[in-house]
């Protein structure tokens, strides 16, 4: 199944779902590692033009991601708690709003001296200059603050996800891990 069903999610959502996770938790571990890089080490380059790189392959996937949930909606909530269903769409909300903060402000430290950014070498990203003094410090604070805080609310996410598995004993984690048939939604 390749769409969303009312009770299930299809593989676009679930691959994006990993691939995002994947990508949040790679790209805040090289970002931790690479501040304390040397000039003379030999990553003091490339570990950064990396991090770039696959932040954008993070922005276009979760550009799709957003797109894909407006022409295909999540599947219902299974829990019954109003609160807790309300708490978990903010909690939603504010991943994506934090992801692309992020990368927003990533984008805007790379490109404040006016160059552009390489993908993978293949081609560049414009710049669009800088658009406030000291652009690069001031993006640079905000990405460092809007990644912490975003690891923080995916260990929250987690969190919520084993208490629904373990503890609800309901398919709010199985079906983000497999695609379900119809047999198996019951």
């Amino acid at each position: 199944m390749i769409k969303n069903s009312d009770t299930s999610f299809g593989i676009v959502n679930i691959a994006i779902h990993w691939i995002t996770a994947l990508l949040v938790f790679g790209l805040f571990g090289v970002g931790l590692w690479m501040v304390d890089l040397s000039y003379y080490s030999e990553w003091y380059r490339t570990a950064p033009d990396l991090h770039k790189s696959f932040g954008l392959t993070l922005l276009a996937l979760t550009l799709f991601r957003i797109i894909w949930k407006l022409i295909n909606p999540s599947p219902k909530a299974l829990s019954s708690n109003k609160l807790e269903t309300i708490a978990g769409k903010f909690a939603h909300f504010a991943i994506y709003a934090l992801l692309l903060t992020i990368m927003v402000s990533g984008y805007l430290i790379s490109t404040a001296d006016g160059r552009g950014i390489e993908w993978f070498w293949l081609f560049e990203v414009a710049s669009l200059g800088e658009f406030v003094p000291n652009q690069e410090d001031i993006a640079g604070d905000i990405h460092e603050w809007a990644a912490y805080i975003l690891i923080g609310l995916v260990v929250v996410h987690i969190i919520a996800a084993l208490k629904h598995h373990f503890i609800d004993k309901d398919k709010t984690l199985v079906r983000m891990v497999k695609v379900q048939t119809e047999e198996q939604q019951d």
